[in-house]
C-alpha cells in the first residue's frame, strides 16, 4: 500500500511538472553560481559542476525507486559544498586522507615521554578506534531520514539538538577548527618554506632570505589562488597531492630517525614532577596531543555531501570505503611515528617534535636533498590543506548571501570573499604570532566535536531503546568526550599559570 502511494506520488508530481514546465521556459531554471574567470581548468575536477535543477522540483529530486527530499536544492545548488554531487569513493579517500593527517602528529612521540611505552600505545589505540567509531556515527547520521541529506556539521547539530542550542554548541568550534587551522597553516607553512630555503641555498652564502612575514605572504597568496577552485568535488586533485605529500613526510621522519643512530642519552625513565596536580596536567596534555593528532571529523559530513545518493546506492557505502582506506593509511603513518620516534629519542625529544629532533641530532649527517624534501612536503601539505579547511568558512559565507538575495553569489563576490579570507587569516597569523599557545585551550572546546557530539547526535536522532548496548555506548563514550574535553581545558589553564605564556603582537619568529 506504501509502495503504491509512492508511486502516485512521483506520477503526480512529474504531471505538475511537466504540465507547467518546459526546457525552454527559464523562469523554471535555477541559475548556476557564475565561474571565475581566474579559476584553473587545468586543476578542477571533470565532475566538479553542478547541473540545473528546475525549480518545480524543489521539493523532490526523482530516481530510480528512490525520493530525495532536500532542505533547499536551489541553494544547495549555489554552494561550495553541495554545487557538485558527484563525487565518490576517491574522492572521499583524498580529502578525508588530506584533512585527517597533519604536523600535530609530528607530536606524537613528545606523548609518549609522559605515558610511557604501555599507557602511551593503549590511549593511541584507543583513542584511534574511539575516533573512527564517530566517524561511523557522523556517515550515518548525514541521511538520518531516507531522502533528508545533512551536508554540514552545523545543520546536523540543528537538527540533533533544535536550532538554539545546536547553533551554541557546534558553530564555535566548528568555525574555529576551519578558520583556526587556517591560520595555524598559514604559520607553519610559511615557515616551513623558509626552512626549506635556508637548506637548500645554505651553500650560497650571498643569498639574502625573507623574513618570516614575507614567507607568510608567499604562503597566503599561493593558498587564495588555489582558493579560486570553485567547489569542494574542484580540490580533489589538490588533496590527492597534499595526501601524498603527508603520508610521504611523515613516513621519511620516522624512517630516517629509526635508521640513524640514537643520540647518547637516550633514556626512557619516567619523568617525575613537582607534584601531584603537575602530574594529572603532564597527563592530560599528554592525552590532548593524541586526540588531536586526529582531525578532520568537522569536514566528514560536507565531503559526504559531495557525493550522489539514492536508495540503491546511498552515499554513506562509497563514503565508509573511502574513510576505510584513508583512515587505514593514517594509521600507518602514525602509529610508526609515534612508536618510532620514542624509540628513536626517548625523553631528549625537544618540545617541537620528531621533526624538531630530526634537525637537531641529524641536521649534520643527514641529506640536505633529503632535509629540504621533508621540509618543502610540509608546505605543500600546508597548503593543500587550508583548502578543505576553508571550504566549509566560504560556503557559510555564501550561504548567508544567498539566503538573503535568493540567487547565487557572483563570481566577483566569491573571489573577493575568498581573497577577504586569506588576508584575515595572514593578519591575524602576523598578530598573534603566540596562538599556538592557546591551541590547547581553544582546541578542548574544539574536541566535543570529534568525540562527544557525533555519540550524542545519535542518542537524540536515533533514539536507541533505553540501557540497550547502543544507548549505554553512545551516553558513555558522549558524556566522557565532555569530561575529557573539561579536564584538557584544566591541564591547559594550569600549563599557562604554572609556566606562563610569551603573549607578543606583530612579533613573529
Amino acid at each position: 500500500m506504501e509502495s503504491e502511494l509512492v508511486v502516485e506520488e512521483m506520477k503526480n508530481i512529474s504531471t505538475t511538472i511537466s504540465s507547467t514546465s518546459s526546457p525552454h521556459d527559464s523562469n523554471n531554471i535555477i541559475p548556476k553560481t557564475p565561474k571565475s574567470p581566474f579559476s584553473s581548468k587545468i586543476l578542477m575536477s571533470p565532475l566538479a559542476s553542478a547541473s540545473p535543477i528546475m525549480k518545480k522540483a524543489l521539493t523532490y529530486v526523482e530516481e530510480i525507486g528512490h525520493l530525495t527530499k532536500l532542505h533547499d536544492p536551489a541553494q544547495d545548488a549555489w554552494l561550495p559544498i553541495t554545487e557538485s554531487r558527484s563525487g565518490n569513493a576517491y574522492y572521499a579517500a583524498f580529502h578525508t586522507l588530506c584533512s585527517g593527517i597533519g604536523v600535530q602528529a609530528l607530536l606524537l612521540p613528545l606523548a609518549f615521554i609522559t605515558l610511557g611505552w604501555i599507557w602511551g600505545i593503549i590511549s593511541l589505540s584507543l583513542v584511534f578506534m574511539w575516533q573512527l567509531y564517530t566517524l561511523w556515527l557522523l556517515i550515518q547520521l548525514h541521511e538520518f531520514t531516507p531522502g533528508i541529506r545533512n551536508s554540514r556539521y552545523l545543520g546536523l547539530s540543528m537538527a540533533a539538538f533544535g536550532e538554539k542550542l545546536g547553533k551554541i554548541l557546534a558553530l564555535f568550534p566548528t568555525m574555529y577548527l576551519s578558520g583556526g587551522t587556517c591560520v595555524t597553516l598559514i604559520m607553519i607553512g610559511g615557515s616551513t618554506m623558509k626552512i626549506f630555503f635556508q637548506t637548500v641555498c645554505a651553500s650560497k652564502g650571498h643569498i639574502t632570505t625573507l623574513s618570516t612575514i614575507e614567507w607568510y605572504i608567499v604562503f597566503t597568496v599561493s593558498a587564495i589562488v588555489l582558493a579560486q577552485l570553485p567547489n569542494l568535488n574542484s580540490i580533489a586533485g589538490i588533496s590527492l597531492v597534499g595526501s601524498i605529500s603527508a603520508v610521504t613526510y611523515c613516513t621519511l621522519t620516522w624512517v630516517i630517525s629509526v635508521v640513524k643512530e640514537r643520540p647518547e642519552g637516550v633514556s626512557f625513565e619516567h619523568v617525575e614532577n613537582t607534584s601531584d596536580v603537575a602530574t594529572i596536567c603532564a597527563i592530560l596534555n599528554a592525552l590532548g596531543m593524541i586526540v588531536f593528532a586526529f582531525r578532520g571529523h568537522n569536514l566528514v559530513l560536507e565531503i559526504q555531501g559531495t557525493i550522489p545518493s539514492s536508495l540503491k546506492n546511498p552515499s554513506h557505502v562509497p563514503m565508509w570505503k573511502g574513510v576505510k582506506f584513508s583512515y587505514s593509511i593514517i594509521a600507518l603513518c602514525l602509529f610508526p611515528l609515534a612508536i618510532g620516534g620514542y624509540w628513536a629519542y626517548g625523553n631528549l625529544m625537544p618540545n617541537g617534535g620528531i621533526l624538531s629532533a630530526l634537525d637537531k641530532y641529524h641536521g649534520e649527517d643527514t641529506s640536505k636533498v633529503i632535509l629540504g624534501t621533508t621540509s618543502l612536503l610540509v608546505a605543500i601539505h600546508c597548503l593543500t590543506s587550508f583548502q578543505i579547511y576553508a571550504m566549509p568558512v566560504f560556503d557559510n559565507w555564501e550561504c548567508k548571501y544567498t539566503s538573503k538575495k535568493k540567487k547565487p553569489c557572483p563570481w566577483w563576490l566569491r573571489t573577493g570573499l575568498r581573497v577577504f579570507f586569506g588576508c584575515l587569516t595572514f593578519f591575524i597569523s602576523v598578530a598573534l604570532p603566540f596562538l599556538p599557545s592557546l591551541a590547547g585551550l581553544i582546541g578542548g572546546i574544539a574536541l566535543t566535536v570529534t568525540l562527544a557530539y557525533p555519540c550524542l547526535m545519535w542518542i537524540m536522532i536515533k533514539k536507541p531503546n533505553r540501557y540497550s548496548p547502543s544507548w549505554f555506548v553512545n551516553w558513555s563514550l558522549g558524556l566522557l568526550g565532555l569530561v575529557l574535553s573539561v579536564l584538557l581545558e584544566f591541564g591547559a589553564i594550569w600549563t599557562i599559570a604554572t609556566q606562563g605564556m610569551n603573549v607578543h603582537f606583530f612579533k613573529t619568529q
